[in-house]
């Protein structure tokens, strides 16, 4: 399972710092991203590192978004399609895709989008919460819409994308059998990642 991973980024902070996440919750530091021409972000504390794409090993039996697996510096991650996830049309590889790796609940995953933006910090006044879309149209995993120099960005909460169906698979995909009969626990429970780190 090899492959040439291209660029990996790296930001260093404090797990717990006031200036990555004020009293409110939601503000803080965000790593942006575009998919479909849209602009995302992801908690900074969330995410681990951003690698190029590699060599993905397909995984039978799994959701379309499921890529299947990466063997990073002797790890075995997961890699989802975050278009597919969200509904989104698939689209060819290009130069700028590249994969975000974040911890999701229990797990390290990587996430595959279009192309990387920049880290944003985004105070809580300036998010907004998800507008309400009615019964049938699931948005918790939106963690609110920021907005910053006259744009608007849609904030994921990278735990609540994933059900818990969905951890399961991924948990099942990377080999881990003990996550599969174990509950997944919720996010805020969890330490997450410092930040980015140099591959």
């Amino acid at each position: 399972m090899g492959g040439n991973s291209s660029t990996s980024a790296h930001v260093n902070g404090p797990k717990n710092s006031n200036n990555d996440l004020d009293v409110e919750g939601r503000g803080g530091k965000f790593l942006t991203f575009f998919l479909a021409g849209e602009e995302y972000g992801i908690e900074i504390l969330k995410v681990h590192e951003i690698i190029g794409m590699m060599s993905i090993t397909a995984v039978p039996r799994t959701p379309e978004f499921i890529r299947g697996v990466i063997n990073l510096r002797g790890k075995i991650i997961p890699i989802i399609d975050l278009r597919l996830k969200l509904d989104m049309e698939a689209t060819e590889q290009t130069d700028e895709t590249c994969t975000i790796v974040v911890q999701a609940g229990e797990l390290e995953i990587g996430v595959v989008v279009d192309k990387v933006s920049e880290v944003l910090d985004i105070a809580s006044g300036d998010i907004d919460d998800a507008p309400a879309f009615g019964g049938d149209v699931r948005s918790d995993y939106i963690l609110g819409i920021g907005k910053s120099e006259g744009r608007v960005k849609l904030l994921l909460d990278i735990d609540r994308v994933l059900t818990r169906q969905d951890m399961v698979r991924l948990a099942s995909a990377d080999g881990d059998d003990e996550a599969q009969g174990s509950e997944v626990e919720d996010a805020r429970d969890i330490e997450p990642g410092t930040g980015l780190r140099a591959a």
